[in-house]
């Protein structure tokens, strides 16, 4: 293997005493312009290095990004290679050979279940040509008036507008909502934590959501209605949170009854988060449309994409044959090789069954850890995507007020020397804007002794945190 080694220069104004950049001397239109930035110098396996030689455990993959850790030549070099060899494509006039493969590895992946593959640079990119994409298969099939969507309160599908129209967590619609399309409906979402009443089935927890997605439809006009939009795993909005039994079984059916689309939104749970490589592969049903991103190219390239079934592809075959969309960088080559490379790896190295064993462990971990804290009200996720949900008071489920931060000051700590831990913040999970929750995502191929140490260390982050409080 030939070794690449990378040593960047110093970054201009950042302050080597302490590793960090202030937002006013930076020439970037930062997230946050009065916030201190540290500076990452390197990345490693499941370790981010510093410029101030800090070795932080990425227990996040960022935000549920990476897959096989950092540093892997091996993508590099097809990267590299790939650059060398093609770095752009003009995809309204030529393809590529990774395009072309890492579609194929895509839909072998889904057991023939999807049929194309459409690969874009986002995760909101996608949303936009899934949403497009239902459009237009009404309009191929003689049916025009279908212009509406259903989707879920408290998701999250994207930044851009069309996918935030179909999203339903209000702190990031709140300054848009003039600007946002209003053809987006919503029911409630599948979160038995805070959704399920008190002594009721899962059975008649389903029966009840399946009742109030039917309704739904009758009221907007069922032959108004494109798709229904959800997570199977809800993801930053809802803090890795799974659906009862049956739930997606019962949705699939309804949508069936209208003659609705199903799009499933797996950007931040699929490929491979959740233990499968599609998230929907242990609900029993198959989407229609899908969004895929994140750990699909592992954070080695910004790649996301659309897989569609034969029903919608072969409207278009038989219609205008034509998908009325597109981006300059859409199937990038250079990304296309990243991700191709990064799903050979997960394939070829059984990592997925890593991260159904690690899951295990590391969900054992966190019950044993934390199901007694006073301030920790839930546990829950699937695979490796596992979320923590914070409360001001275990009795009542009571959230934080939104104004405490609570999340972001826990992961800002995580970050401080005596803890080393990248873990992601999300809050809304009881209303859209309160419900504070912690995220765990390390890489596929994390080893017993780094989640043993990951469960520990977040254990005592968030102890240590609330003892300070005096809580």
């Amino acid at each position: 293997m030939v070794q690449i080694e990378i040593k960047l220069d110093p970054v201009p104004g950042a302050d080597g005493a302490n590793g960090v950049l202030t937002s006013k001397h930076s020439a970037v239109l930062h997230r946050h312009l009065d916030h201190e930035f540290l500076v990452l110098d390197q990345a490693k396996g499941n370790y981010l290095l510093l410029e101030d030689g800090r070795k932080i455990i990425d227990a996040s993959g960022g935000a549920a990004v990476g897959s096989i850790g950092w540093g892997n030549e091996r993508v590099a070099l097809a990267v590299a290679k790939q650059v060398l060899a093609a770095p752009y494509c003009a995809t309204i006039f030529f393809t590529t050979i990774p395009q072309e493969e890492l579609a194929k590895e895509l839909i072998a992946g889904t057991g023939g279940d999807m049929a194309r593959a459409y690969i874009v640079n986002s995760g909101s990119e996608a949303m936009e040509a899934a949403l497009k994409l239902a459009r237009q298969y009404y309009l191929e099939i003689g049916q025009p008036q279908r212009s509406r969507f259903i989707s879920r309160e408290r998701s999250y599908h994207g930044i851009t507008l069309g996918a935030l129209a179909v999203g339903g967590h209000k702190a990031r619609r709140a300054k848009f909502e003039p600007l946002l399309m209003d053809n987006v409906s919503q029911v409630s979402p599948c979160f038995a934590f805070r959704g399920k009443a008190a002594g009721e089935s899962d059975t008649d927890y389903v029966h009840r959501l399946a009742v109030e997605l039917d309704d739904e439809f009758q009221r907007v006009g069922p032959e108004t209605v494109c798709a229904f939009v959800a997570e199977p795993v809800v993801g930053a909005a809802l803090g890795c949170a799974t659906a009862v039994a049956g739930y997606f079984k019962a949705v699939k059916a309804i949508c069936e009854k209208h003659g609705a689309l199903l799009i499933l939104d797996e950007v931040m749970c699929g490929m491979g988060r959740t233990g499968t490589l599609h998230a929907w592969q242990q609900e029993g049903v198959v989407p229609d449309i899908q969004t895929i991103g994140k750990a699909l190219s592992g954070g080695y390239q910004a790649v996301a994409g659309v897989l569609v079934n034969q029903r919608v592809v072969g409207a278009l075959e038989k219609g205008t044959s034509a998908f009325v969309h597109g981006h300059t960088y859409q199937g990038h080559p250079a990304g296309c090789a990243a991700a191709l490379e990064v799903q050979r790896i997960i394939r070829e190295e059984g990592l997925l069954e890593n991260v159904r064993q690690m899951g295990d462990l590391l969900e054992k971990r966190l019950r044993a850890q934390l199901a007694g804290h006073p301030n920790v009200g839930d546990i829950r996720g699937r695979g490796l995507f596992w979320g923590v949900e914070l409360v001001a008071d275990k009795a009542s489920m009571t959230p934080f007020p939104d104004a405490d931060h609570v999340c972001m000051e826990i992961c800002e700590l995580g970050l401080d020397e005596k803890y080393s831990i990248l873990v992601y913040p999300g809050g809304g999970s009881v209303d859209g804007i309160r419900g504070d929750h912690i995220i765990l995502a390390p890489a596929f191929n994390i080893k017993p002794d780094e989640i043993e140490t990951i469960a520990a260390t977040v254990a005592r982050l968030i102890s240590d945190y609330f003892a300070a409080k005096g809580q």
